[in-house]
């Protein structure tokens, strides 16, 4: 179930004497916690785990999974972290940690995570180095994950992310997150992102408000964009035609990012679409309304 998006403090002042409505407007703006839409659980591996941490005014700590720090948002009835759970990790119990405010001890954050069998994916590729990088493709790419990697794992902390997302390209969304991939029957890592089937040049449009990490050609993903929702919330757009952002540039929701294209390791043209939470890999499905 979905929290629903308020901004109560304002809204109510309407019908308040003036002096009573500047004060309620006031102490609204200066409050950046209000309640945000969460996705929808699901605590499978590259699936979200939604733990309740309780009522306060302020956020109540911070909380760690896998090495990175996880958000913490104001949920319907109190605070929540919002836990990434990557590809790779088992079924069974797991454990992030809550370090209170003012605290220096954490404190565990138990959990489990079901068992989900992905579907394989073969494909054939027609650019062979896109199977088997020569040496300089492997150099390259080497230097291309440590760009992807400080992308994807940016917590810009106070940054609220609006997480009822729209998506980034009207199209086909395939099942494809997840999938254990086999190009030129060679397998390779699983799926992390949903394609979108577009025509070449379609728009790509933001999904909500962002700040441009990162763009540029990059050799598996061709051209790609990295927005930062806030909160270790990341998202990225691969295999573009053509990139209308650059690195810096805030982002309004619908914004174009960019054009549909066929760069990179594709079959054809498409849209790759990743969304990163404590720079693990999820679903984009949990963020989109049920089709």
């Amino acid at each position: 179930m979905r929290a629903r998006s308020t901004n109560r403090g304002v809204r109510s002042a309407c019908g308040w004497p003036p002096a009573v409505a500047c004060l309620i407007a006031s102490l609204a703006c200066t409050t950046a916690w209000s309640e945000v839409d969460l996705p929808r659980e699901s605590r499978v591996p590259g699936g979200i785990a939604i733990i309740e941490l309780g009522a306060a005014v302020e956020p109540p700590g911070e909380v760690f999974f896998g090495g990175h720090r996880a958000p913490v948002l104001p949920g319907p009835s109190g605070w929540v972290a919002l836990i990434g759970i990557p590809l790779g990790t088992p079924p069974g119990p797991q454990s992030g940690k809550f370090v209170p405010a003012g605290e220096q001890e954490p404190r565990p954050l138990d959990f489990t995570v079901k068992s989900k069998q992905y579907a394989e994916q073969r494909l054939q590729v027609k650019n062979k180095r896109h199977v088997n990088p020569e040496q300089d493709d492997l150099e390259r790419i080497d230097r291309e994950r440590k760009r992807i990697d400080a992308a994807l794992g940016t917590y810009t902390a106070g940054r609220v992310p609006e997480l009822a997302m729209r998506p980034p390209v009207a199209g086909e969304r395939s099942s494809s997150f997840g999938l254990r991939r086999f190009f030129n029957g060679e397998a390779r890592n699983p799926h992390s992102g949903m394609d979108i089937a577009a025509a070449a040049g379609t728009p790509i449009l933001a999904p909500s408000p962002g700040r441009v990490l990162d763009a540029g050609d990059f050799f598996f993903n061709g051209n790609t964009v990295f927005l930062d929702h806030g909160e270790g919330v990341v998202t990225l757009y691969c295999h573009l035609s053509r990139i209308d952002v650059k690195p810096g540039q805030e982002v309004a929701a619908g914004d174009v990012l960019g054009k549909v294209g066929a760069t990179g390791r594709v079959t054809g043209a498409h849209l790759h679409w990743g969304i990163a939470v404590n720079r693990a890999m999820v679903d984009p499905a949990l963020f989109l309304p049920p089709q």
